[in-house]
C-alpha cells in the first residue's frame, strides 16, 4: 500500500498491482483482498485508474483457486484486470463479462496482426512485446484501433517479453507463476561434454561473463518520438522496486509528459531528468530494441547495480514551522547532507544540523525504523524522500 500511495503521489495516471495469487510477482509484498478493495477506493479517490495483474500461465491443478479468486474479487471496481493466458481470459469472461481486459506483454505480442487477433476478442489494450522496434510500433497504431501499451523504463528480461526458463530449470521457481530468481544477472562459465566438473571461465571483462544481463530499459529521451507514435499508455516496471525508486522515476515521467504535451513544438528534454533516473538504483540505461536489435553497448557486464545514493527517509508528519517527522529507513548522522526528492519542487539538499525523537531527546543518529524530528530550512511535506550520497 505505501508502494501504491507513492506512485499515485509522485503523479501515476494509473497503477498495475498484484493480488496474492496470479501475477507474476509472487515474492512481493501483494494485497490481500480487503486491502485490494482499499487500494480501488485511495486510488479512485485520488482520479488514478487500478489495473489488477492476472498475468501469470496456470495449470490444470490451478484453475479452481483460480476461479474462486476472480469470484472473490469480482465486486471490486477494477478498471481493467491484465492477464495473458488464453483461459484466464475465458474464465474473466464468464465471471466478470463486463470487466476491462488489458493483454499483459507476458501474451509476447510482436506484430499488428496480433494486435488484431486479440482486439477481436474483446481486448481493450495490448502492452506490446518490448521486442517492438518504434517503427513497428507505428505500423501497429496505423493499423489497429485498440489502445497499445508499451514499457518505456525498468528491468529488461532476456527472454520474449518475461517468458523465461531459466529460473524454473536452475532453481525449481517458475518465472512464469510469479517466482523468478532472476537467473539472467548470475555469472556462468563454459562446460565441455565430455569434461564434467572442469569449468572453463568465458571472460568479456576483468569480473566475468554476464551473457544473458542485460542494462535497464529507459526510453525518456525518446518520449516525444512514442508519444507521436499513437501509444496510449507508457508503463513504468516497478513492482519489485522500492518506493524511493517509484518516487524518483515517476515524478520524471510525469514532469517530461506534462512538458511535452503542454508545448510538443518547443520541448526539449531537461538533463536533470536523466540525472536524477542515474541517481536510483539501476544496471546502466539502453533502449532496448526501440531503435534496432540491441548492440554490445546494451549488455551490462558486471552483476552490480550504480548506485551513487541511498534511500535514508520518508516525510511521515510536520510538526511547528520547518520540523517534519521522518520514518528513517537507512541510517542518518548528524553532519549528513541529505537531498529532498518533493512533488512540489525541484530537489533541494540540506545538511542535518540537528535530530531529535519526537519526544525532544538529541540524536547523533538514527537507525532504521527509528522516527526522528528534523528542522531543516524549508518545509517539507508528507512523502517527501530524502536520500544521501553513498559513502
Amino acid at each position: 500500500m505505501e508502494k501504491l500511495r507513492i506512485a499515485v503521489h509522485y503523479g501515476a495516471d494509473a497503477v498495475y498491482l498484484g493480488g496474492e495469487g496470479f501475477s507474476l510477482r509472487n515474492l512481493a509484498g501483494n494485497f490481500t483482498l480487503d486491502e485490494l478493495a482499499e487500494a480501488v477506493a485511495y486510488s479512485h479517490a485520488h482520479g488514478v485508474k487500478v489495473y489488477l495483474t492476472i498475468n501469470s500461465y496456470p495449470a490444470n491443478p490451478e484453475l479452481q483457486a483460480l476461479n474462486d479468486y476472480l469470484l472473490s474479487i469480482a465486486q471490486i471496481s477494477f478498471d481493467a484486470y491484465i492477464v495473458a493466458d488464453p483461459g484466464v481470459l475465458d474464465m474473466v469472461r464468464e465471471i466478470s463479462p463486463d470487466r476491462d481486459i488489458h493483454l499483459s506483454t507476458q501474451a509476447n505480442t510482436v506484430n499488428w496482426r496480433s494486435v488484431i487477433f486479440w482486439e477481436k476478442q474483446g481486448i481493450k489494450r495490448v502492452n506490446m512485446a518490448r521486442e517492438m522496434s518504434l517503427e513497428e510500433m507505428r505500423e501497429t497504431r496505423a493499423r489497429t484501433s485498440v489502445e497499445l501499451e508499451t514499457f518505456a523504463h525498468g528491468a529488461m528480461c532476456i527472454s520474449y517479453s518475461g517468458r523465461c526458463l531459466l529460473s524454473s530449470v536452475m532453481s525449481g521457481r517458475n518465472a512464469n507463476r510469479g517466482e523468478c530468481t532472476h537467473p539472467c544477472r548470475w555469472n556462468y562459465a563454459l562446460v565441455e561434454e565430455t569434461r564434467p566438473g572442469v569449468y572453463y571461465p568465458v571472460i568479456e571483462e576483468d569480473g566475468g561473463t554476464f551473457i544473458f544481463n542485460s542494462k535497464d530499459l529507459c526510453l525518456l529521451p525518446h518520449l516525444p518520438e512514442l508519444i507521436g507514435s499513437g501509444i496510449d499508455s507508457l508503463k513504468i516496471e516497478g513492482r519489485m522496486k522500492g518506493i524511493y525508486y517509484l518516487a524518483s522515476v515517476v515524478q520524471v515521467y510525469r514532469a517530461a509528459i506534462d512538458r511535452y504535451c503542454q508545448d510538443p513544438a518547443s520541448y526539449e528534454m531537461d538533463p536533470s531528468w536523466m540525472e536524477e533516473l542515474c541517481k536510483i538504483s539501476h544496471r546502466g540505461y539502453t533502449t532496448g530494441f526501440l531503435l534496432g536489435p540491441p548492440r554490445d553497448l546494451d549488455h551490462q557486464y558486471d552483476a552490480r547495480y550504480i548506485r551513487t545514493h541511498e534511500f535514508v527517509g520518508i516525510v511521515e508528519g510536520a510538526g511547528t514551522g520547518c520540523k517534519a517527522v521522518i520514518g528513517v529507513r537507512n541510517r542518518l548522522e548528524a553532519g549528513d547532507t541529505v537531498e529532498v526528492i518533493s512533488r512540489s519542487s525541484a530537489v533541494r539538499a540540506f545538511t542535518i544540523m540537528e535530530m531529535s525523537t519526537p519526544d525532544g531527546m538529541l540524536l547523533t543518529a538514527a537507525n532504521p525504523n527509528q522516527k526522528i524530528m528534523l528542522d531543516p530550512p524549508f518545509p517539507l511535506a508528507p512523502f517527501d524522500i530524502l536520500r544521501k550520497t553513498k559513502a
